[in-house]
């Protein structure tokens, strides 16, 4: 295998993100430690900020650099890109209709912890800040780690084994249980989207606009 070397630290990495936040998740209930009103803290996004920093190293090390392997490249095409992206964002938005249905000892929206449980207008600052650290940073990161170099690394299964692969991956990355029958589906469509348009960005957008409507919903409903 061409890139042995680099499966096995993309590898090591997501299982050391992934063993981070199930220990977050189990010693304090959510993954990371996180608590619902922690989007209102500045720290959050510092503190976000240096992770995201120091993993998104970790993923161009891994990479070596390459564009290539990161998936860099525009789509084969814009609109076409832009249409497989409304039916991964319906696909999506279905599967978590269904999901609220299924009686579960927490739903898979609260798990994280991360939704704040109401509006607090005197930290209106510091939650635009983790907005953009949630919506845009994170989508960023987490997209070249699975759909960009992961994906790459692992195409010689073939086109479906590596998305069912990179969608397991990102959705135990979190750290989560029950968000995992939203999770791992939601990494499977993105990284189909990928496959099919030969490119991380539309991901990203997709992946943004996903968490960025979760934050608004949390705040306005």
């Amino acid at each position: 295998m061409r890139y042995r070397g680099r499966l096995v630290a993309w590898s090591c990495l997501v299982l050391f993100v992934a063993a981070i936040n199930y220990a977050g998740r189990f010693a304090g209930g959510h993954a990371s430690g996180a608590n619902n009103n922690d989007v209102y803290k500045y720290s959050t996004f510092a503190g976000g900020l240096v992770v995201y920093a120091i993993w998104l190293g970790f993923v161009v090390a891994i990479a070596g650099g390459s564009a290539e392997l990161l998936a860099l490249r525009r789509p084969l095409s814009w609109p076409r890109a832009l249409r497989l992206a409304i039916v991964a964002i319906v696909v999506i938005y279905a599967l978590e209709i269904v999901v609220s249905l299924i009686p579960l000892p927490e739903s898979p929206g609260k798990e994280q912890g991360l939704a704040p449980t109401h509006w607090e207008p005197s930290h209106a600052g510091a939650f635009a800040a983790n907005v953009v650290l949630f919506a845009v940073v994170a989508p960023f990161v987490e997209e070249l780690t699975f759909r960009g170099v992961g994906q790459s690394l692992l195409s010689f299964l073939g086109q479906w084994p590596s998305i069912l692969v990179v969608g397991v991956a990102f959705g135990l990355a979190h750290g989560l249980l029950e968000a995992l029958l939203v999770l791992v589906p939601f990494g499977c469509a993105l990284a189909w989207l990928r496959s099919k348009t030969t490119s991380v960005y539309p991901g990203m957008v997709v992946h943004g606009i996903f968490n960025g409507i979760a934050l608004a919903a949390a705040v306005l409903t």
